[in-house]
């Protein structure tokens, strides 16, 4: 009898057209991301008011930062191996939960130490789900949009950057506990959590690969109904194929993997550095130079609400264009508007630049996202995709440091050319050194070969 292959399996997925299936599974992986980047943009506006009541330096909260990045990096990493290991949905519901319990904990800290042991333990699990969120979504969606639904999670999840910022903006000035409120919101990622258990079940390519052929043929079955298609009639012998072995960490730094994995490592650590960097620190940057603290954290707020205007902006690009093209293009931009708004003075001007930075910034992150998930074979796309992410919290360990340094010793100014050089790096690295994947089958960009740099 015949037995299904990758090739054939990965067509009948590219064959789907979008139907409430899709829709469902964005918002419920998009709910993943949605709580990361709550966590990750509402320290920038509870750190002004921190340091006046717990009257405790600068260098007390870059570190809070720093280390919380060493819990990102183990999530990551953790999240990748298991999500290769146990499957995409068990290891998203095995994170998410812990992610739910530390937001809690967040609530309750009473000083720079303790916050920094429940921060650790929040990114943690809000960056092994969030990892596995991308691969998972990739694994499902056919390849003529595979871009375009990873951008409209990308939108949906950005919502939590303006979410932090308004939420910051309006009680942390009017109420002292207002941040524990804030750090407090990731409790509702619980509904998500649910929604995965409900609307996402196990990537069929996961289980091929897995040696669960029949069970991964079911599930594709099961998909093509909802999608109103006719289900394939494969035929389908005995799950003889051996499970693949634990996919290692090792094995990114071997073979085609090695190249895809350097290439997938650089542009994450350039790309979230000076993202992560400009979210931060600009709103402290600004008050150390003058600003009220109230004029801060308005700024901060309207920028942050240009994070899912961005996005949009990328979905009709996203698809249509070789995308390390147009991630090169984008960084290009943003690196020139990073430079204005580093000389920027008048507040309306850094207003202007300000939400450019934002726009172009959030412009950049789905191709970021779904690039580095489509590079690698199944069998080790969760490791890589998610170890690759985490090594730029690695670097974000050291990239407070390295921004405090920066201004201390260079000035206000040095620290937005610095991210300007950041910002352009990611898509000189795509086209120098990465293969084409805008429409392309997985099972095809992931091959075990050389790649070609159409």
């Amino acid at each position: 009898m015949d037995t299904v292959t990758a090739r054939t399996l990965g067509d009948r997925l590219d064959r789907l057209p979008l139907t409430s299936f899709h829709r469902k599974l964005v918002v419920a992986l998009a709910g993943m991301i949605l709580f990361e980047w709550v966590e990750t943009h509402s320290f920038a506006y509870v750190l002004p008011v921190l340091r006046n009541q717990w009257q405790a330096p600068l260098s007390a909260f870059a570190a809070v930062a720093a280390v919380s990045s060493l819990g990102a990096f183990s999530g990551g990493v953790l999240g990748g191996y298991l999500a290769d290991r146990l499957g995409r949905r068990r290891s998203m519901l095995i994170f998410s939960t812990v992610y739910c319990v530390a937001a809690v904990l967040c609530t309750l800290v009473q000083s720079p130490g303790q916050l920094m042991a429940a921060r650790t333990l929040t990114f943690f699990g809000a960056q092994g789900t969030a990892v596995v969120a991308i691969v998972t979504l990739s694994e499902f969606v056919p390849a003529s949009m595979r871009g375009r639904l990873q951008t409209y999670k990308v939108v949906v999840g950005s919502l939590g950057i303006p979410l932090a910022a308004w939420l910051g903006y309006f009680l942390i000035p009017q109420w002292p506990a207002g941040w524990r409120l804030l750090f407090g919101i990731g409790i509702l990622g619980a509904v998500f959590t649910v929604l995965v258990w409900r609307w996402v079940p196990e990537s069929p390519r996961w289980l091929l690969a897995h040696g669960q052929a029949a069970r991964a043929h079911e599930v594709v079955r099961e998909i093509e109904r909802q999608c109103g298609v006719n289900p394939a009639e494969a035929r389908m012998g005995p799950d003889t194929r051996p499970a693949a072995p634990p996919a290692r960490v090792a094995e990114l730094l071997s073979g085609s993997n090695r190249g895809r994995f350097l290439l997938a490592s650089l542009m994450w650590v350039t790309g979230l550095l000076a993202y992560s960097a400009f979210t931060t620190w600009t709103p402290t940057l600004l008050a150390e130079n003058g600003l009220h603290l109230d004029d801060t954290l308005l700024l901060s707020a309207t920028l942050a609400s240009m994070a899912p205007v961005g996005a949009l902006l990328a979905i009709p690009l996203i698809d249509r264009w070789d995308r390390r093209k147009t991630q090169l293009a984008i960084g290009t931009l943003l690196a020139l508007v990073l430079l204005m708004f580093s000389v920027a003075r008048a507040p309306w001007a850094i207003l202007v630049f300000g939400c450019l930075v934002s726009l172009l910034f959030q412009m950049a992150v789905p191709f970021l996202q779904v690039y580095s998930a489509e590079i690698f074979p199944t069998r080790v796309r969760a490791l890589g995709a998610g170890t690759a992410n985490a090594l730029s919290r690695v670097v974000n360990f050291s990239g407070p440091l390295l921004v405090t340094a920066i201004y201390a010793g260079l000035g206000y100014t040095a620290v937005f050319v610095f991210l300007a050089i950041l910002g352009v790096m990611g898509g000189c690295l795509a086209i120098l050194f990465g293969p084409r994947t805008t429409g392309v089958n997985l099972e095809t960009v992931g091959a075990d070969k050389e790649d070609g740099h159409a």
